[in-house]
């Protein structure tokens, strides 16, 4: 161990005859503690806050989804299906079609995307644990189940099998004077209502998919994508092990690039609570160099000993280097323990509620805030320990 080193690891732990020297040390590494301890419980709860929002955002997303690049639609023949069951990494698939419709209710109006959906799509997504009125069924005929937002605007509820919800889209025709545009409309009754977020409580309408192919004049085999079950998988992977046929022309998305817009602003979010947190680390840092040139000023007595064993300039700057990441490394240590303590405790056995709710604050701890705060401790710390040290 170098001599400096030592000395400065002596000096650590070692009381100093001045009580104001040991006040100011106290309070270094105290400030630095909990200015650590702050921006791992921050970055904690904003880590919980972003789970507990996408839970909500992309509650109807599935794991994987492939879309054309060009048009609306495709046809996928019998020996791409073939291929898709032999993958073994996708646990469930479905095909899907997506079209805007126009709703009508009586005399009540909305617009809302029609989804079509084969009987399976509850493997790839659990809608049927999402429905709180009604029950989701096999899907059969013309049977829709919608979200909790668009029924309460429409005014409807279910097993109403005495008025009809008018499914409405536009329909081209072309004839010898050009292109005709009228409206093409099916009834549905609704068996069913999901509730998962106020935006997507008034998005989607869950139909068969024959319902939305006879709705949309599509042949059989027509989807507009696929959507995959495969949460043990990467984006990469899946796409390697794809059929060739859905390859070339096909774009894959994960749930980062279904919902890119809300992502992008967690991460700027993220991105500006850790700079204001690391401006508050920088502000408490300053207590470490007012320490520092307190220790210089005291122990300014011992470097005539130490010339005499034959220790420079150079390895007395060191020796408070030393020191102050020494303070700056216990500090954040002891910051990010506390700070896990009680993120544990408040994600195992909640003690902070949302005010007015029964809903616990959420937080998630993670090992890559843990790493990032040790490493801005230690590295502004570095930085302020050589800035204090740099004319010893």
């Amino acid at each position: 161990m170098p001599i400096a080193f030592r000395i400065a690891w002596r000096y650590f732990f070692s009381k100093s005859k001045q009580t104001v020297i040991n006040r100011i040390n106290a309070i270094a590494v105290v400030v630095v503690v909990i200015a650590s301890a702050a921006l791992l419980v921050v970055l904690s709860a904003f880590s919980g806050l972003k789970d507990f929002g996408v839970r909500y955002t992309s509650g109807l997303d599935p794991d994987f989804k492939l879309i054309p690049k060009q048009g609306k639609t495709f046809v996928l023949d019998s020996l791409t299906v073939q291929a898709l069951n032999r993958i073994d990494i996708i646990e469930a698939w479905a095909p899907v079609i997506e079209e805007k419709v126009f709703l009508s209710f009586e005399a009540k109006n909305q617009v809302a995307y029609i989804k079509g959906v084969p009987a399976n799509y509850p493997n790839v997504i659990p809608i049927d644990s999402l429905v709180v009125v009604g029950e989701w069924q096999e899907m059969e005929a013309a049977q829709t189940v919608l979200g909790y937002g668009l029924a309460s605007a429409l005014g409807l509820g279910v097993f109403d099998y005495s008025s009809f919800l008018n499914i409405t889209i536009p329909e081209e025709t072309r004839t010898a004077l050009g292109t005709n545009t009228r409206l093409r409309t099916l009834p549905a009754f609704v068996v069913g209502l999901y509730r998962i977020s106020d935006d997507l409580d008034k998005k989607f309408v869950f139909a068969p998919i024959a319902f939305v192919q006879d709705l949309l004049q599509y042949t059989p085999i027509t989807y507009s994508g696929l959507e995959f079950r495969a949460p043990k998988t990467s984006k990469s992977d899946l796409a390697q092990l794809l059929p060739a046929a859905l390859q070339d022309g096909f774009i894959l998305k994960d749930q980062n690039d279904l919902n890119a817009a809300f992502y992008k602003m967690l991460q700027t979010e993220n991105l500006a609570v850790y700079l204001i947190f690391t401006l508050v680390l920088i502000i408490a840092l300053f207590n470490v160099v007012g320490a520092l040139l307190m220790m210089i000023v005291d122990k300014r007595p011992h470097f005539s000993i130490f010339q005499a064993m034959g220790i420079g300039d150079p390895q007395i700057r060191l020796i408070f280097f030393y020191l102050g990441c020494l303070i700056s490394f216990w500090g954040g240590l002891i910051g990010v323990f506390f700070a896990s303590v009680v993120v544990l405790i408040q994600q195992w056995l909640p003690f902070i509620f949302v005010p007015g709710t029964a809903i616990a604050y959420p937080v998630q701890w993670e090992i890559f805030n843990l790493a990032l705060v040790l490493i801005t401790v230690f590295f502004l710390g570095t930085i302020a320990s050589y800035w204090s040290t740099r004319k010893v």
